[in-house]
């Protein structure tokens, strides 16, 4: 079975959970809490699964192969099994989906995923209002460009590629929630609420959302 190294608010394990339910996969959850301690993820024994100290880590079977990187992870899936594909069947599309999924998980996310903002306050000494300040900053500048490319494209429909689910939308749920948990407002973007809103209709997005989760506190 699939194991999912995982913490139920990382966004990069929430999108991979999507990505999971999507496609209709069993899988184990690894419990890899990000706080506990100091962290769980920087223990030799899980830096012996990702040496990176990151959620979220896929491991397809016993002592079958480990994977990174949330965004490897989800295009493994899709290869690997069959059924609810994540990314279009032509070229230009899954290149469209890539370029909206990349926004969001390598433009946006990193800047204020939790590692940033604690090394923000804990080692440079930031405020929390200073804090909150670089959150907001950057989540209003990824968020107005991930609308506008949703907006101006005809390809937009009912989710962010068309009339299915995939890995663009994997990518644009969590960003919006943990938006949402730091009180920035999302007023603005009203191609991204439609289709946020679309997307947590659906029972696998119910399922991965991080409430839902085992190790959920």
């Amino acid at each position: 079975m699939l194991q999912l190294y995982s913490y139920f608010r990382s966004s990069a394990a929430y999108r991979v959970r999507i990505a999971l339910a999507l496609k209709g996969l069993p899988y184990e959850t690894v419990p890899v809490h990000l706080l506990a301690g100091g962290g769980q993820q920087h223990g030799a024994g899980y830096r012996a699964t990702n040496p990176q100290g990151l959620v979220p880590a896929l491991q397809d079977g016993e002592g079958g192969a480990v994977i990174t990187q949330s965004l490897a992870i989800i295009e493994y899936l899709d290869e690997a099994h069959a059924g609810a594909p994540l990314l279009p069947t032509d070229a230009l599309g899954r290149a469209r989906v890539r370029a909206l999924a990349q926004a969001v998980a390598c433009d946006l996310h990193p800047l204020n995923n939790l590692r940033v903002l604690r090394y923000l306050k804990h080692d440079l000494g930031v405020s929390d209002a200073q804090k909150d300040a670089w959150y907001a900053h950057w989540v209003a500048l990824g968020l107005s460009a991930v609308e506008e490319m949703l907006a101006r494209s005809p390809d937009t429909g009912r989710f962010c590629h068309g009339d299915a689910p995939g890995l663009a939308d994997c990518c644009l749920v969590p960003q919006v929630f943990n938006a949402q948990r730091f009180g920035c407002p999302l007023g603005d973007y009203p191609t991204i609420a439609r289709i946020v809103a679309e997307c947590e209709a659906l029972p696998a997005f119910q399922q991965a959302a991080p409430d839902r989760q085992p190790d959920a506190a």
